[in-house]
Protein backbone atom coordinates (compact mmCIF):
# COMPACT_ATOMS: atom_id res chain seq x y z
CA UNK A 1 0.00 0.00 0.00
CA UNK A 2 1.24 3.44 -0.88
CA UNK A 3 1.30 5.74 1.76
CA UNK A 4 0.17 9.40 0.83
CA UNK A 5 -0.28 12.85 2.77
CA UNK A 6 -3.12 14.28 4.05
CA UNK A 7 -3.85 18.18 3.79
CA UNK A 8 -3.26 20.43 6.34
CA UNK A 9 -4.78 19.96 9.20
CA UNK A 10 -6.36 22.14 12.38
CA UNK A 11 -5.06 21.65 15.57
CA UNK A 12 -8.05 20.70 17.98
CA UNK A 13 -9.85 18.83 15.57
CA UNK A 14 -10.43 15.24 16.27
CA UNK A 15 -8.80 12.43 13.93
CA UNK A 16 -9.13 9.29 13.53
CA UNK A 17 -5.92 7.62 14.49
CA UNK A 18 -3.72 4.20 14.28
CA UNK A 19 -1.91 5.52 17.44
CA UNK A 20 1.12 3.74 17.81
CA UNK A 21 1.77 0.67 20.13
CA UNK A 22 5.87 1.09 20.89
CA UNK A 23 6.26 1.90 17.20
CA UNK A 24 4.19 0.44 14.57
CA UNK A 25 0.38 1.69 14.09
CA UNK A 26 -1.73 -0.11 15.84
CA UNK A 27 -4.63 -2.21 13.57
CA UNK A 28 -7.88 -0.66 15.49
CA UNK A 29 -7.82 2.93 14.57
CA UNK A 30 -9.33 5.32 17.59
CA UNK A 31 -9.92 8.82 18.06
CA UNK A 32 -7.02 11.31 18.52
CA UNK A 33 -7.45 15.08 19.40
CA UNK A 34 -4.68 17.29 17.56
CA UNK A 35 -2.49 19.14 19.77
CA UNK A 36 -0.33 21.26 17.52
CA UNK A 37 0.41 21.13 13.70
CA UNK A 38 4.13 21.25 11.95
CA UNK A 39 4.09 22.39 8.83
CA UNK A 40 8.05 22.58 8.38
CA UNK A 41 8.34 20.42 5.28
CA UNK A 42 4.78 21.81 3.77
CA UNK A 43 3.05 20.47 2.35
CA UNK A 44 3.75 16.96 3.91
CA UNK A 45 2.51 17.86 8.06
CA UNK A 46 3.20 16.51 11.26
CA UNK A 47 0.76 16.55 13.81
CA UNK A 48 1.20 15.89 17.93
CA UNK A 49 -1.40 13.74 18.71
CA UNK A 50 -3.10 12.58 21.94
CA UNK A 51 -4.72 9.14 22.55
CA UNK A 52 -8.38 8.70 22.80
CA UNK A 53 -10.07 6.19 24.71
CA UNK A 54 -13.86 5.25 25.17
CA UNK A 55 -12.95 3.00 28.25
CA UNK A 56 -13.18 4.29 31.96
CA UNK A 57 -14.27 7.86 31.17
CA UNK A 58 -15.59 8.44 34.07
CA UNK A 59 -12.31 7.55 35.97
CA UNK A 60 -10.23 10.50 34.98
CA UNK A 61 -6.31 10.81 35.92
CA UNK A 62 -3.94 13.65 36.07
CA UNK A 63 -3.85 14.72 32.28
CA UNK A 64 -6.71 13.25 31.13
CA UNK A 65 -10.16 15.16 29.91
CA UNK A 66 -13.38 13.63 29.08
CA UNK A 67 -16.51 14.39 26.21
CA UNK A 68 -19.06 13.19 27.54
CA UNK A 69 -22.35 13.05 25.92
CA UNK A 70 -24.80 14.17 29.01
CA UNK A 71 -22.71 16.38 30.82
CA UNK A 72 -21.68 18.31 27.30
CA UNK A 73 -24.03 17.44 24.19
CA UNK A 74 -22.70 20.44 22.15
CA UNK A 75 -19.24 18.98 22.99
CA UNK A 76 -19.79 15.86 21.86
CA UNK A 77 -21.72 16.49 19.04
CA UNK A 78 -19.20 18.82 17.68
CA UNK A 79 -16.48 16.19 18.50
CA UNK A 80 -18.02 13.59 16.06
CA UNK A 81 -17.30 10.98 18.63
CA UNK A 82 -19.47 7.86 18.68
CA UNK A 83 -18.64 6.87 22.40
CA UNK A 84 -17.73 8.96 25.39
CA UNK A 85 -14.25 9.57 25.16
CA UNK A 86 -11.31 10.96 27.24
CA UNK A 87 -8.12 12.05 26.29
CA UNK A 88 -5.26 11.43 27.71
CA UNK A 89 -2.46 14.36 27.09
CA UNK A 90 0.35 12.45 28.63
CA UNK A 91 0.24 9.84 26.14
CA UNK A 92 0.80 12.04 23.36
CA UNK A 93 3.08 11.98 20.02
CA UNK A 94 4.35 13.37 17.08
CA UNK A 95 3.38 11.65 13.90
CA UNK A 96 3.70 12.38 10.40
CA UNK A 97 -0.07 13.32 8.79
CA UNK A 98 -0.09 10.17 6.51
CA UNK A 99 -2.22 7.34 5.32
CA UNK A 100 -0.16 4.99 7.59
CA UNK A 101 -1.57 6.65 11.26
CA UNK A 102 -4.65 8.13 10.02
CA UNK A 103 -7.74 6.78 7.92
CA UNK A 104 -11.22 8.23 6.78
CA UNK A 105 -13.46 6.94 9.90
CA UNK A 106 -16.18 4.57 9.13
CA UNK A 107 -19.15 7.68 8.66
CA UNK A 108 -17.07 9.78 6.75
CA UNK A 109 -18.70 13.02 8.47
CA UNK A 110 -16.45 15.65 6.67
CA UNK A 111 -15.45 13.79 3.30
CA UNK A 112 -12.59 11.35 2.76
CA UNK A 113 -10.12 12.96 5.34
CA UNK A 114 -9.56 11.39 8.89
CA UNK A 115 -11.10 14.09 10.66
CA UNK A 116 -14.31 13.14 13.30
CA UNK A 117 -14.96 16.67 14.34
CA UNK A 118 -13.73 19.25 16.14
CA UNK A 119 -13.29 20.46 19.84
CA UNK A 120 -15.87 22.53 21.11
CA UNK A 121 -14.41 26.03 22.47
CA UNK A 122 -16.60 25.09 26.25
CA UNK A 123 -13.87 22.31 26.40
CA UNK A 124 -10.35 24.44 26.27
CA UNK A 125 -10.64 24.87 30.20
CA UNK A 126 -10.28 21.39 30.83
CA UNK A 127 -7.70 20.98 28.01
CA UNK A 128 -5.50 23.51 29.50
CA UNK A 129 -6.27 21.54 33.07
CA UNK A 130 -4.95 18.63 31.57
CA UNK A 131 -2.50 20.31 29.95
CA UNK A 132 -0.84 21.91 33.08
CA UNK A 133 -1.26 18.38 35.14
CA UNK A 134 0.12 16.64 32.28
CA UNK A 135 3.35 18.72 32.58
CA UNK A 136 4.16 18.40 36.32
Amino acid sequence: MITRWWAEPTAGDIVWCHFPDGINPKAKPRPALLLAVFDDDAPNFHVRVAYGTSQRTTSLHRGEFAILRLHNQAAYDMAGLSYDTKFDLKQSIDLPYTTEWFAVPPTAPHGQIPKLGTLHPSMVRAVEAAFRAAQG
